[in-house]
């Protein structure tokens, strides 16, 4: 009998700890959420006044004048383009070879924390370093390639790190098949490995799409900006976020509305592509099952 309410007692203290622990998990997620919901709100009222068609076909306006921002999304589109050009090819080379050649090597753990860091550093030190590296070399003549480089360095380990992921998780038994045919490893990797991981490789470049078309700090060091309309690549180009970040900290209320309308804009693009990551990830495990 005694064991018997002892282990009624246990039983009891467990469920009276479960419930508190549940409860406070459940308070924390209803108060993130709210905060959440208030700033989305926020954006969608403030934003939704600024957006016609003047802000996706007139060039940023000097003070106190109507204008939208056809400069700025063009810029960034630019940019964004170039880094994902840049960053895509590298990361996933780089991960094919942690998973494929350096997975047992000294080398692969040494560049795996690497790249863990990278992928930790903030935006604004990247930008640092491709200010000093490039724009100071140049001359310092900040432009859209430069911008590029640095939101490219944000590109490249998440990249690497998901190419990584996804080719470790293709079952061994498909890489001993082809290659007990006599088929080379490489096309082993391209044939093989890289169509099983396509969906998770693309959905790793879609989420570092999704993260750098927000970034402010690396481009206020490297692409500057340029209230005009620019295609050379080599010269300051206005962006979203740089252009949010002056016109949001102004008195004009004209720049203010855009700010808002450019921000819920960026938003819902943001929005798109991780839904779109999402739908990607679910089509994959919906043919894997």
């Amino acid at each position: 009998m005694a064991a018997i309410s002892a282990s009624n007692r246990l039983y009891a203290k467990r469920r009276i700890v479960n419930a508190i622990a549940l409860l406070l998990a459940c308070v924390t997620a209803v108060f993130g959420l709210f905060f959440l919901g208030w700033i989305l709100w926020t954006l969608v009222v403030k934003g939704i006044a600024g957006i016609n068609w003047q802000l996706f076909t007139q060039m940023t306006p000097p003070p106190m004048q109507e204008g939208g921002l056809a400069n700025a999304f063009f810029g960034s589109a630019v940019m964004c383009a170039l880094a994902i050009a840049i960053g895509t090819p590298l990361g996933v080379a780089a991960g094919t070879w942690l998973a494929e050649y350096g997975n047992a090597r000294k080398a692969g753990i040494v560049v795996r924390f690497v790249n863990d860091i990278l992928l930790s550093a903030p935006s604004i030190v990247l930008g640092l370093f491709v200010y000093t590296l490039f724009v100071m070399q140049t001359g310092g003549n900040f432009s859209a390639f430069a911008g590029a480089l640095a939101l490219a360095f944000i590109v490249l380990p998440v990249v690497v790190r998901t190419t990584d992921e996804m080719l470790r998780l293709v079952p061994v038994q498909m890489r001993e098949a082809a290659l007990s045919l006599g088929i080379p490893q490489w096309k082993v990797i391209v044939q093989v490995l890289y169509r099983s991981a396509l969906a998770g490789i693309l959905t790793g470049i879609l989420l570092a799409l999704a993260r750098i078309s927000g970034e402010t700090a690396p481009l206020l060091f490297t692409a500057f900006g340029n209230q005009y309309w620019n295609t050379n690549v080599f010269q300051p180009m206005a962006s979203v976020p740089v252009v949010m970040n002056q016109f949001a900290a102004s008195p004009y209320e004209s720049w203010q509305v855009l700010a808002w309308a450019g921000a819920l804009v960026l938003t819902v693009f943001v929005l798109l592509v991780s839904l779109a990551a999402r739908a990607l990830l679910l089509r994959n495990k919906i043919v894997h099952d």
